[in-house]
């Protein structure tokens, strides 16, 4: 998600039950959304469907009763989208939140996240001072007014991850405890093109962080080197029965390889915050000859809620850039509990859309 001239305007929610996808709550690499091409979308109504639904990228969608949210981020504001349909997820866009003209947030929006926590909406989200390098990210929350998704927001201000660069921000319950997940760099520095590593800490409120950070990942498997940079970002919780996942991406989001990593917690006791608790594999979706740098996912299910889908973007071609799509598919589960993702379905082939969609 990071590199240096990227230019981003982002996408990417649920703390509340779904069925087979207790996780994650009701959030980075980013595009011009006008700037890609995505594929031609089935009538109204059709029962089935092609990828890319959408141009955009780091999708961020949540299913709420019969809804599916989006968020992205376009020209400093932050859009949320609202469909009856999976796979016509840019419907019905309203924006929500307009960056400060001053201040630490005030440019460079990226990868927000919509959550449903207590009642309320939170959108968790990165923004800087100024960039071009984008050295001063920052990850911010704003909380909704109401109970609706597309309402007004107030801003809650920056999350405190010890005053060092962070983004991709999200958050889940576990243990009954509240949790944020980051990507972030060890210490601030002069470039954009530092290590990108995972944090985690303890929050008393969605939009406070109580604790210290903890690394529980570094891009240290030959998976994960980039020829450029190397980074691991954009997690994501997934669960499944009593297992709890981090589902990121790593090598560099501008560059074909991106693609998925996991992170399993041990057991459903075992304490988070210990980066011991966490087992790395990977990779766990990567591109192939003709759908190219897969990675930042989120998770929901069908709208009768029997089918679990990722959705996820590619780059539009081989060529470095971060010019991307947002695709979609089905995915099931190993015999171990972990999810198997399969590979990216072809550009333009037919897919069924997500079941209980065709009425």
């Amino acid at each position: 998600m990071t590199g240096s001239q990227k230019p981003r305007a982002c996408a990417r929610g649920q703390l509340q039950t779904l069925p087979r996808l207790v996780l994650p709550l009701l959030v980075a690499a980013c595009v011009n959304p006008s700037s890609a091409t995505a594929g031609q979308a089935p009538p109204a109504g059709a029962c089935s469907f092609v990828n890319p639904v959408a141009p955009g990228a780091d999708p961020w969608i949540v299913r709420r009763g019969s809804w599916y949210y989006l968020v992205q981020s376009r020209d400093r504001a932050i859009w949320v989208y609202k469909s009856d349909k999976l796979t016509q997820p840019t419907s019905n866009g309203v924006s929500v939140w307009t960056a400060p003209d001053s201040g630490w947030n005030r440019t460079n929006v990226w990868a927000p996240e919509l959550h449903y926590i207590d009642g309320r909406w939170y959108i968790y989200y990165a923004a800087g001072e100024a960039g071009p390098p984008f050295i001063h990210q920052r990850s911010g929350v704003l909380q909704s007014i109401g109970d609706d998704p597309q309402g007004e927001y107030r801003d809650k201000g920056m999350l405190d991850t010890g005053g060092i660069w962070a983004i991709d921000l999200t958050v889940t319950r576990l243990r009954g405890g509240l949790y944020a997940v980051w990507s972030g760099w060890e210490a601030n520095a002069p470039t954009d093109r530092t290590p990108q590593q995972l944090y985690i800490a303890r929050m008393s409120n969605p939009w406070t962080i109580q604790s210290s950070r903890v690394r529980i990942s570094s891009p240290t498997e030959s998976w994960e080197h980039g020829t450029e940079l190397d980074l691991n970002e954009g997690p994501e919780f997934l669960s499944h029965g009593d297992q709890t996942f981090i589902i990121y991406s790593t090598r560099e989001s501008w560059l074909e390889a991106y693609r998925l990593g996991q992170l399993r917690l041990k057991s459903a006791d075992a304490d988070p915050m210990d980066s011991s608790s966490w087992l790395k594999t990977g990779p766990v979706f990567t591109g192939t000859a003709t759908v190219y740098g897969v990675g930042h996912a989120s998770f929901t299910t069908s709208p009768d809620g029997l089918e679990d889908w990722i959705v996820y973007h590619s780059k539009v071609d081989a060529q470095p850039g971060w010019n991307r799509v947002i695709r979609m598919q089905k995915f099931s589960w190993h015999p171990d509990g972990s999810p198997d993702f399969g590979t990216p379905v072809p550009t333009g082939q037919p897919m069924s859309v997500p079941s209980g969609q065709c009425r």
